[in-house]
């Protein structure tokens, strides 16, 4: 199950004040100029600025490179990977970067989806935050600053080693990066109580487009608003967050439960969908993940097989073991999970468990920033706002069994989601959904042809058409976290106009896209902060005018 978390590493001689390395490479005119501006605006601060030239160029660009799929030799590369141990370096790069015309993409997980932080089809600088990873939790204050390059794993273990009794709500995966994660919205095992990260963000710091290090106060309540959900690497560098924790009880509930699909789970998952969002209390998270898996069929050849799908219910109740024993009596009986079945735990054991680790691991595997595995996927993401049919699951189900290593999420929402409106940060998904549903093909990428490769991302966009029927319209919804180029992006290089990008705009961003562009207009009217599907700016009164927008005083 630890795959699915993600649905769940050439120094150049300038001078002293950089890091030495190897001595072969030979810069360009272009990059003289740049790699002086840096060294220029370094000051007495080692910066470290990798290059192809160098043999460690490529175990520092692919450490956290989570999705195979953008390994190969022909997916662009950055011309310099940039690692900076100080916040005042971000500014650097920036400032040289715009200077000489370079774009920069910054990585501080490298969970993107589909590489955007990591990869560009124009010359580029990759920022690979990974140092910057510090956090500073206050206990009296019910708060911490968490610098982007920090993992979910590192926020939640330096959270409990202050206090047991706070916590945060986020996302499984311990591996994680918080720039992407919190900006993106964040969603996890406590929204229902608490709602998604982005709701407990209450200040940040964030380099803009001139190099400026930014606060809330210095960068005003609309970027503040934007940067909580739109995607921050639209408007600038996100350096920090400070978060607001919540409490947790002194025992958190947690269960697995496996069933496979003879085990009547076609009729829990129906009736799960009525029961999980609107049904149960907010302290109660029920998530259902399916998955095909290869059966024996044939005693006399064992190397017959054919695919299965199996199901794992992931419960996370807050609370001890006899509520949550007795919760399930009443509203889930058919799951018919047992008493041995449920472990009581302390929520930081509890993000050990749902990080894909066994129960006995220590608590500092949440530290570790590489993965079990690795493998190449396609993911795309759903919300579903009516209950899906019983006829429709088993369509659904069939479906999977078409192709191997699939594996679908359905995340219960209501509670605290429905409480918040659409508009309170730029995070859209709120009342009205029953879930969010995500599925996800992989294959190892090493194996296989470019032409089977394709063929896996075709079937998974033939199953997003197919799940069309079942999920929500006008606009049909997606989940930000859970990158997707395919409902459209941004040529390269080139600034889409306002409808050209409304139209995964408000996938992502429903009615608040309109507003992420005003933002956008304000902050980075020249579009320095760019990617495929980055919020674009209005550029001209004239197409403002086309757009039927209001002009930006």
């Amino acid at each position: 199950m630890e795959s699915w978390r993600l649905l769940v590493c050439m120094v150049v001689v300038l001078s002293s004040s950089f890091i030495a390395s190897s001595s072969t490479f030979s810069a360009t005119p272009f990059e003289d100029d740049f790699l002086d501006c840096l060294r220029f605006n370094s000051h007495d601060s080692k910066l470290e600025v990798y290059t192809p030239n160098n043999s460690s160029y490529s175990s520092i660009l692919q450490f956290s490179m989570y999705n195979l799929r953008f390994i190969s030799p022909t997916t662009p590369k950055p011309q310099y990977i940039v690692v900076p141990s100080h916040e005042s370096q971000v500014q650097t790069v920036v400032v040289c970067s715009r200077k000489h015309g370079l774009q920069v993409r910054v990585r501080s997980g490298g969970h993107d989806f589909e590489g955007l932080s990591y990869t560009s089809h124009v010359a580029f600088i990759l920022i690979d935050i990974v140092n910057l990873r510090a956090v500073d939790v206050d206990v009296q204050e019910n708060s911490a600053w968490v610098q982007a390059g920090a993992t979910l794993g590192e926020v939640y273990y330096r959270i409990a080693e202050k206090s047991r009794l706070h916590g945060f709500p986020a996302g499984f995966c311990p591996t994680v990066g918080v720039g992407g994660h919190f900006s993106g919205g964040g969603y996890g095992g406590m929204m229902r109580k608490y709602g998604v990260a982005a709701d407990h963000i209450v200040d940040a710091r964030i380099v803009n487009a001139n190099g400026e290090i930014l606060n809330r106060e210095t960068m005003g309540e609309d970027l503040f608003w934007a940067i909580r959900g739109g995607g921050a690497a639209s408007f600038g560098v996100i350096l920090a967050f400070k978060i607001k924790l919540v409490q947790v009880p002194p025992i958190v509930t947690v269960s697995l439960v496996d069933r496979t699909l003879d085990q009547h789970v076609m009729q829990i998952i129906l009736k799960w969908q009525h029961i999980a969002s609107y049904q149960v209390p907010e302290e109660l998270f029920i998530q259902v993940y399916v998955y095909t898996v290869a059966n024996n069929y044939d005693n006399n050849n064992t190397n017959s097989t054919r695919r299965g799908l199996q199901t794992q219910f992931q419960i996370m109740h807050l609370g001890p073991r006899e509520e949550l024993m007795h919760l399930m009596e009443e509203k889930l009986p058919e799951l018919e999970i047992k008493r041995e079945d449920c472990r009581e735990t302390s929520w930081i054991e509890s993000a050990v468990v749902f990080g894909g680790f066994p129960n006995t691991a220590p608590l500092d595997v949440l530290l570790d920033r590489t993965m079990q595995e690795k493998f190449a996927f396609k993911a795309k993401s759903d919300f579903v706002t009516t209950s899906i049919s019983k006829v429709g699951l088993k369509k659904i189900f069939e479906k999977l069994l078409e192709e191997e290593n699939v594996r679908v999420s359905l995340s219960p929402w209501g509670g605290k989601m429905n409480e918040i409106p659409d508009d309170e940060i730029a995070f859209p998904h709120r009342a009205g959904n029953m879930y969010v549903f995500e599925y996800m093909i992989s294959w190892n990428e090493k194996e296989e042809s470019a032409r089977a490769s394709q063929m896996h991302i075709n079937w998974i966009r033939e199953l997003y058409n197919y799940m069309s029927p079942y999920v929500s319209m006008n606009p049909r919804a997606a989940y930000l976290n859970v990158r997707d180029l395919d409902l459209g992006h941004n040529k390269a290089n080139e600034t889409p106009t306002y409808s050209e990008a409304r139209i995964w705009g408000e996938k992502y961003f429903k009615g608040n896209f309109k507003k992420l562009v005003e933002v956008k207009s304000e902050v980075d009217p020249h579009n320095f902060f760019t990617n495929e599907q980055s919020i674009p700016p209005i550029l001209t009164f004239k197409s403002m005018r086309n757009e039927g927008l209001v002009v930006i005083s």
